[in-house]
């Protein structure tokens, strides 16, 4: 009878051992591919194509080891591989097993299949990611690792945890157990009592671990790292939810879809750490216009979403988008800097018939997109028209798509004259869509979603191309040399190619890099100073000026003008416009060009629309005015007949 006892204890122990440790590598893994597995993936797609002995001495290897450690510390797991699904062992904590087939183990054969295989055994040594170990109980699961879009299994995780503490708990009391029932027989079930109750602790204190670890794993894998809020994982079943009890209870619910407004910017300027200090604030504060029962997510980037439930009336989901936007009128200091947090919240109800999750989402972003058209700090419910203007939008971004490759782009050119002389000494190239139904589409409808859909570049570097074949033509005409400014965006400033950029345009177009100068914004030189130096002095390098374009509209300060490589600054319109009626700009202007001057930077006046402007910054000795005084942006051959003709040299 004992030891039919000891067999069927010793059982129940391993089942239930194997059980609840596969549960936890199950989360384990889900937190992996939440956390890591984008970036994890291409490697294993790319895997496929290398043998053992390259996958050896791959970067990622040694690369990933680190970031494994970190995720499993104060874990029971002592060895992890990531299996290709040609049983290829891509990566392992023990790196002499990379490279190992695995294609013929039931358990990846299984995993593969999309079933998960846990086992223990026992283990005379082992090699952990702590160093080998003797005498072990482990438990090995095979885990399959799915694509949270598509579900399809795109690798299998491979797991090995150490149970022997629990193990030989259990153990120990069995034996004790038994050798109390056989010594002393008369005295069995005091004894047992007392061991039971001990083994119960034990039990106890192990079920407790497990679970904190389970339920740490678990927060890992549905939450957001940076803000604490719900990640996109699992976001669809939790609408489906909410919208399943709405339906129950005759309630309405509300999905509130929020982005931040020129996030981007203060990124690109201050950096990724004042990015990251702003989305923790901006979340804090939208959790806490939130009741107990709402949801907040972060979804990525700067974009959020909120699901409210049991609303009396659909438009109480007005209030909350209210509160929010109230809540982020105080202002926050990222770097030294004091920064407004302004966003555009897009609101749809449910339930509602025929709309599903996916219908849900998109109606909230329409939305969003919506109230982003209206200005800073608005919201906008879903209507017929959204959903008419989002047409549009997704439309207008697939027409700029293909606007480069049909030769829809045009540059158009604005004089800068010489006040003294009113001649042109340079030009201004603007860029202009030509729209083959619209016409010429305003450049404030277009350059933004060029750099929300990350065109910008190659859009850029078609427009430093084709202003330097065009300047370098009129050259080889015969007119008078003149320079040439472009705009160039803070993306393509910190893309790491705008110098080679600029220097094939120069070569391919044979125009003197004297006669190119590069409009840069203050957003650029913020938060990465030493970086944007750097770039400035390889353009330097190649010859091409250097300008500050819209100064005194930004965040940089005369100060800071010292440490940059500037030819010009170009005052900012909004000093020019009311520079007759308002002293302050005036002395505000003064001052800028006095300081200029003094550290040998060039002074360029934009907007100047009027005699009496010209009078002051002639007085003021600028180098350059630019205006609709003297002209407007024109076509290439406008300008060549209206501003360089009676420039042409004589034969």
């Amino acid at each position: 009878m004992l030891v039919t006892l000891s067999v069927y204890l010793q059982h129940e122990a391993n089942t239930l051992l194997v059980e609840q440790q596969s549960r936890s590598n199950v989360d384990l893994t889900q937190s992996f591919s939440n956390s890591l597995w984008t970036e994890f993936r291409p490697y294993v797609k790319f895997s496929e194509n290398l043998g053992p002995e390259e996958l050896k001495k791959r970067s990622e290897v040694h690369r990933f080891s680190a970031v494994m450690k970190e995720l499993m510390s104060n874990l029971h797991v002592v060895k992890v591989k990531v299996i290709n699904m040609k049983g290829n062992t891509v990566f392992s904590t023990d790196k002499t097993q990379v490279g190992t087939d695995r294609s013929t183990y039931p358990g990846f054969l299984a995993a593969k299949q999309g079933e998960v295989i846990s086992a223990i055994t026992f283990r005379d040594s082992f090699f952990a990611i702590e160093g080998e170990i003797f005498n072990r109980y482990i438990v090995n699961s095979y885990i399959p690792v799915r694509n949270s879009k598509s579900n399809e299994i795109e690798a299998v995780f491979e797991v090995y945890s150490d149970v022997s503490n629990l193990f030989s708990s259990m153990e120990e009391s069995q034996t004790n157990t038994i050798l109390a029932t056989f010594v002393f027989m008369s005295v069995l079930y005091v004894f047992l009592y007392f061991i039971v109750r001990h083994a119960d602790k034990v039990l106890a204190r192990q079920e407790l671990l497990r679970k904190t670890q389970e339920e740490k794993i678990r927060f890992q894998a549905y939450h957001d790292p940076l803000t604490g809020l719900w990640n996109r994982q699992g976001l669809d079943d939790r609408l489906q939810e909410a919208i399943n009890r709405s339906s129950r209870h005759g309630k309405k619910g509300a999905l509130l879809f929020v982005d931040l407004d020129r996030f981007k910017l203060v990124n690109d300027s201050l950096g990724h750490e004042a990015g990251d200090q702003l989305l923790r604030v901006a979340a804090n504060r939208i959790a806490k216009c939130l009741r107990e029962t709402d949801m907040a997510f972060r979804l990525s980037g700067d974009e959020f979403l909120l699901i409210l439930e049991d609303l009396e009336r659909p438009e109480m989901s007005a209030h909350v988008a209210t509160r929010i936007i109230e809540s982020m009128k105080t202002p926050i200091m990222l770097m030294g800097h004091e920064v407004l947090i302004n966003l555009s919240i897009g609101i749809t109800t449910f339930p509602s018939a025929g709309k599903d999750t996916k219908t849900l989402l998109k109606e909230a972003d329409a939305s969003m997109y919506q109230a982003k058209e209206k200005g800073h700090n608005q919201f906008e419910y879903f209507t017929r028209e959204t959903k008419l203007a989002a047409m549009g939008r997704l439309s207008y971004e697939n027409e700029l798509q293909k606007a480069l490759h049909n030769g829809e782009y045009e540059l158009y050119y604005q004089s800068k004259v010489e006040p003294e002389t009113s001649q042109v000494v340079s030009v201004e190239a603007l860029i202009r869509w030509n729209h083959p139904v619209k016409g010429l589409v305003p450049p404030n409808d277009f350059i933004p979603l060029l750099e929300e859909t990350g065109l910008i570049n190659s859009v850029g570097t078609w427009v430093v191309d084709t202003a330097c074949k065009q300047v370098k033509s009129w050259h080889d005409k015969g007119y008078a040399p003149m320079r040439v400014s472009v705009n160039i965006s803070a993306r393509q400033f910190m893309s790491g190619d705008l110098v080679s950029v600029v220097d094939n345009a120069l070569k391919a177009s044979g125009l003197e890099a004297k006669y190119l100068e590069l409009e840069l914004t203050e957003s650029m030189f913020i938060g990465n100073k030493d970086d944007a130096i750097g770039t400035m002095l390889k353009l330097k390098t190649l010859g091409v000026a250097l300008s500050i374009d819209d100064f005194g509209s930004g965040y940089s300060s005369l100060s800071s003008l010292k440490h940059f490589p500037i030819d010009y600054l170009k005052i900012d319109r909004s000093f020019v416009k009311n520079l007759n009626e308002n002293h302050k700009d005036m002395a505000l202007t003064s001052a800028i060009a006095v300081m200029a001057y003094s550290l040998g930077i060039g002074v360029i006046a934009e907007g100047v629309e009027n005699q009496e402007q010209l009078d002051f910054f002639r007085s003021q000795g600028c180098k350059e005015v630019q205006g609709f005084l003297f002209s407007k942006p024109v076509s290439a051959s406008d300008f060549e007949q209206l501003q360089l003709a009676p420039k042409r040299k004589q034969a």
